[in-house]
């Protein structure tokens, strides 16, 4: 029994996995990759022309991306008060 708990535990972790950012967008996506003079990656993903998500792949630190909720084809910003876009982390994958 004690064998198979480690199996088990994999296995529920695996079920609670969500599909990457870039798998959420629609297929007819397009991206566009630049690199900044800093050298980060920046993934402009783009449908018919309006923006739905950028991803920035830093020279040093994760990941992340920052997304375009609405629809306005301008990255959501948390409220005025704060300013800047809302970024989400990738934090686990497997």
């Amino acid at each position: 029994m004690r064998a198979l708990l480690p199996l088990t535990c994999a296995a529920l972790l695996a079920a609670c996995a969500s599909p990457g950012p870039e798998a959420l967008l629609p297929k007819e996506a397009q991206p566009v990759t630049r690199t900044e003079a800093n050298g980060d990656t920046v993934t402009e993903y783009r449908v018919a022309g309006v923006l739905k998500m950028v991803k920035v792949v830093p020279l040093r630190g994760p990941t992340y991306y920052i997304y375009d909720r609405n629809g306005d084809g301008i990255v959501d910003e948390r409220d005025n008060t704060n300013g800047g876009p809302m970024t989400y982390y990738k934090l686990f994958s497997w």
